[in-house]
């Protein structure tokens, strides 16, 4: 049997395969556009092409595909064979540098927000040679931007690499006041992924996992989550089996995926990679939510990414460990040993949290959907309200700078920012905080709220570039100081008294916050209806144009994606469900209401008691006639929202008047399953799919 080091990244046109494969010169050239940015050469994307061709099909691919992330969350690829024709019939095998370093798939089909009509179909794939090409099913992937005949961004990646340079040129010049002279600042992330694994055959079963991804009816069943011996539980063989697989899989494509364990709902797991640069990350994050369905599927299960496939359990999400580190190893949250270092710490701590607290509405906006509603504010995760926990350590020298009072630590007191009298600040020493969204975890900040089916790429667009815009202010300031030290000192003192409404280190799920934060002016914004509208903010639009992350036409494409993906959302549940109960639970029910019937006839002719069947079907009988009213009432309610012109308008509609409906609906039904005979009920229960799997 293989070691794991012998065939880790054997499907990566990695750093090694490069070293091996190309001339120095070449080499070299290749480093330097990934390293620096810099334009590569036509000869040497030939010379690449023809390495990178060559090693695919040694290692058995015979197709090449630029993979790129559209604005649909998920990823798409068009295949092309390495194949071209030769005289008597015979084929060569080729790949050029035209061919590595740009495609031409059609773009009238994904969503665009207005960027693209449907009869201009050219769209453009461009080579981002800084994330590595790999083998996947025989297919040469190349990971690509894409983007539209006038160059306008049609997917995830390109804005996400637009924040990184953003944030590497004004972090850069934040060092520079600091002395230090670095190449780049890259955002390292490392995206924990949450999700629950159900057999297929019982998947099968159900119209609702299958055309949504999480039931729309169920009872609980007799145990849930109460005992929480399921948390980093043994894990049982066929879910072990499953992660075995998972793991050789992408391992193979070098994924640094570490971590794995049993969740706190039954059938719900975890997986969590090492840091590495945020497009990378991003990247990776995408191959791992493809492969996990993959595997789970070789291995009879299916494995499912919706924020809540199941009332009365936890729901998944995805924990964004975001950082920024610079080309020389140094982290930039991480507090140091020295009065300088520590400084600068925080400064760059300071640039955080006052991004946060002024662009909270937009962090929300990155994490908003239909799934992720039903998660966010529930005792499972975050709540809506964006606030960031720091711990009482850090807390506490950050009263001490408001207030100009010493803090004791080691003899040294804390005086002024920048002078040698400065202590060394406390090192990983917060506690983990698991109802902040946006919690400082030692060297990083965990953003807790995305949802367990997100691209990470959303959430980290915002993040970087309302970072980005921080530190510009703080450099701006900076190099007009006379006193560096004490401008350094005032602008973190100002920073914090100015936004420490946004540091809350208590109870996130205590009721008394949402009061708390409501005085305090921080926003509620409960469901993607009301959070999406902020997208198009002034404050907004202008932070994304400024930093070349958006125009205002990219901009109001993605609003009304999100509106319209929503809306599409919820109408498809609400169409799933009423087929449901038409075809399914209204049918069985009545089925079984007529076996009852018929069984308390017989019995009553026979002089039999009947207490049982009289009150049952009564129930049944009375269960029924209330599913069909509320029912029309889901249908009239559907084809209100159906009606409406409005992208705002909609989206309210479908949240207001067809959810609360799906919601009586499914407590109707529901509230019927504990009567009937399970050979009747016509999907399998909430016990056979979360303990179905051993």
């Amino acid at each position: 049997m293989k070691q794991v080091q012998e065939y880790f990244g054997s499907m990566v046109f990695n750093d090694k395969v490069m070293k091996d494969k190309l001339s120095s010169d070449v080499y070299k050239s290749l480093k330097k556009t990934i390293q620096e940015g810099k334009e590569l050469d036509i000869t040497v994307a030939n010379t690449v092409a023809q390495a990178m061709k060559d090693w695919a099909i040694e290692n058995g691919a015979t197709h090449y595909t630029h993979w790129f992330q559209p604005m649909t969350g998920v990823t798409a690829e068009k295949h092309d064979s390495f194949i071209n024709p030769e005289d008597g019939g015979a084929v060569i095998m080729e790949f050029k540098g035209k061919e590595l370093v740009k495609g031409e798939p059609d773009a009238s089909s994904f969503p665009s927000g207005g960027l693209r009509a449907t009869c201009e179909a050219r769209g453009y794939t461009a080579w981002d040679p800084t994330s590595y090409a790999f083998i996947k099913d025989k297919v040469l992937c190349i990971p690509t931007a894409f983007c539209s005949y006038t160059g306008e961004a049609l997917d995830k990646k390109t804005p996400l690499l637009r924040s990184m340079q953003a944030l590497n040129k004004s972090a850069k010049r934040v060092l520079k006041l600091f002395g230090k002279d670095v190449k780049t600042v890259k955002t390292t992330v490392g995206p924990e992924q949450e999700y629950f694994l159900v057999d297929e055959s019982l998947y099968n079963k159900r119209k609702d996992l299958i055309y949504t991804g999480r039931t729309l009816f169920g009872a609980m069943a007799p145990k849930g989550q109460e005992l929480e011996d399921h948390y980093f539980g043994v894990i049982k063989p066929r879910v072990q089996a499953f992660m075995n697989d998972l793991n050789e899989e992408l391992w193979k494509l070098g994924i640094y995926v570490k971590t794995e364990h049993n969740e706190v709902a039954p059938a719900q797991h975890e997986l969590a990679p090492v840091f590495t640069t945020t497009n990378i990350a991003a990247d990776h994050n995408q191959i791992t939510m493809e492969i996990m369905q993959k595997v789970a599927r070789r291995n009879g299960l299916v494995c499912l990414l919706h924020e809540k496939p199941f009332k009365g359990v936890n729901g998944s999400g995805k924990h964004n460990n975001w950082s920024m580190s610079t080309d020389k190893g140094v982290n930039l949250l991480e507090p140091g040993e020295t009065p300088s270092e520590n400084a600068q710490f925080l400064l760059f701590l300071m640039a955080v949290i006052k991004a946060v607290d002024e662009y909270q509405d937009l962090l929300r906006v990155s994490v908003a959907s239909a799934g992720n509603d039903f998660r966010l504010g529930a005792n499972e995760a975050p709540p809506a309200i964006i606030s960031i926990f720091l711990g009482s350590e850090l807390q506490d020298v950050l009263d001490s700078i408001e207030n100009d009072t010493p803090l004791k630590e080691g003899g040294k007191s804390l005086l002024r920012i920048g002078a040698d009298v400065l202590p060394p600040l406390p090192k990983d020493s917060t506690d983990r905080n698991r109802t902040s969204p946006f919690a400082f975890t030692g060297n990083k900040f965990e953003f807790r709220a995305l949802g367990s089916s997100d691209s990470i790429s959303c959430a980290n667009i915002m993040l970087n570039t309302a970072v980005a815009e921080e530190l510009d202010g703080f450099a701006e300031v900076l190099e007009k100081a006379k006193d560096f030290n004490l401008e350094l000192h005032e602008l973190i003192k100002k920073t914090i008294k100015e936004h420490k409404r946004i540091i809350f280190n208590g109870n996130g799920y205590d009721e008394s916050w949402k009061d708390e934060a409501k005085a305090r002016g921080l926003l509620n914004l409960k469901t993607t209806p009301e959070a999406l509208p902020y997208y198009l903010d002034k404050k907004n639009v202008r932070l994304f144009t400024t930093h070349g992350i958006y125009n205002e036409n990219e901009i109001n494409a993605r609003y009304i994606i999100a509106q319209e993906h929503y809306a599409k959302v919820v109408n498809i549940e609400a169409l799933t469900c009423l087929d449901m109960v038409n075809k399914d639970y209204l049918p069985a029910l009545s089925k079984y209401s007529k076996a009852l019937v018929d069984t308390l006839v017989a019995k009553k002719e026979l002089g039999l008691n009947v207490d049982y069947e009289y009150s049952v079907s009564k129930i049944i009988s009375d269960g029924i006639y209330k599913i069909f009213d509320i029912k029309t009432k889901l249908e009239e309610s559907l084809k209100e929202a159906q009606k409406e012109e409005g992208l705002e308008e909609k989206s309210m509609a479908y949240m207001e008047k067809v959810l609360p409906k799906m919601a009586d609906l499914r407590e109707a039904v529901d509230s019927l399953e504990s009567y009937v005979d399970a050979s009747y009920w016509p999907v399998p229960s909430y016990g056979d799919l979360l303990f179905g799997v051993k």
